[in-house]
This record gives structure tokens, C-alpha cells and sequence, in this order.
């Protein structure tokens, strides 16, 4: 079986607090609709997705809160640094997504925005369940310690 090829995609803006506040489940890529303007800001890398979820409305997935700002070279043509952008996933995906947010009370949280091999902007987004604060201060806890594992083990051999 011939190996896979090294996935090549350029990383726009990363919500790396997501893996510390959520038990993350299933992950799923999704394209977003996207203005020009966009497109330009975020391949200067200006994006943050820090505090932004996605919701499902009227059978369609929405990006709310993820903050693109303006391109400056746009001038009048530019966008609103925070509207809700459109995701594009098949609706059994949707269904699947709102589903568990309902039933399960499970939140849509965006992992990644990242261009792919083809230049498409996609974002990697996943069901996640809250975290309590001792589940936090856990997962802090095996992190350190992995860690000063690691330096032991560098310092022996």
C-alpha cells in the first residue's frame, strides 16, 4: 500500500484554547463563503477564531464571532471585521452537527482556518463538550508532567 502524501496547507488563524475548554469529539472540515477582501486579510494571516462557535440556522451552518479584519488596500470595497460567515458541509453533516448541539448540548467550536493544497479556505470544526475546572486543572497537571518526563529522560540518555 503506497504511503499517503504529507497534507500541505497554510495555517490562517488557530484556536489553540479550544483543546483546553472542550473535550473534543468529531472533526469535520468545512469550506466558508468568503468576500475578496476576505480572502486577502486572511492570507496576510490577521484572523483570530479565539472566541467564535458556529450555529446552525434554518438548515445551514454559520461561523458567528470570528474576527477577520479589514484588508486595507480594499478601501471602500472592504467587509465587516465580524459577520457571520456561511460553512459548507453536506446536510447530513449539518444535521448530524445541530443534532448533537440540541440532544446532547454539545457546542460547534472551530479548531483551524487554513488554505488547502488547492487554495481553498476551509475550517476544521469540531463538537466539543465543555470542560469543568477540574478537568482543566487535570489536563494541565498530565501536561506538565509529560513535560518533566521528557527533560528527565533528554538529561539520562
Amino acid at each position: 500500500m503506497a504511503a499517503k502524501p504529507e497534507r500541505r496547507f497554510k495555517v490562517a488563524a488557530e484556536n489553540r484554547k479550544a483543546r483546553f475548554n472542550y473535550e473534543i469529539g468529531e472533526t469535520f472540515e468545512a469550506g466558508i463563503v468568503l468576500t475578496g477582501s476576505e480572502v486577502k486579510s486572511l492570507r496576510a494571516g490577521k484572523a483570530t477564531i479565539a472566541e467564535s462557535y458556529a450555529d446552525a440556522r434554518g438548515g445551514e451552518l454559520w461561523l458567528v464571532n470570528a474576527n477577520i479584519p479589514e484588508y486595507l488596500q480594499a478601501s471602500r470595497f472592504n467587509h465587516l471585521p465580524k459577520r457571520p460567515r456561511k460553512l459548507l458541509l453536506h446536510q447530513r453533516e449539518i444535521d448530524k452537527l445541530s443534532g448533537a448541539v440540541e440532544r446532547e448540548g454539545m457546542t460547534i467550536v472551530p479548531l483551524k482556518l487554513y488554505f488547502n493544497a488547492r487554495g481553498r479556505a476551509k475550517v476544521e470544526i469540531a463538537l466539543g463538550r465543555g470542560k469543568k475546572l477540574h478537568d482543566k486543572r487535570e489536563t494541565l497537571k498530565k501536561r506538565s508532567w509529560e513535560r518533566e518526563r521528557s527533560r528527565l529522560m533528554r538529561m539520562k540518555g
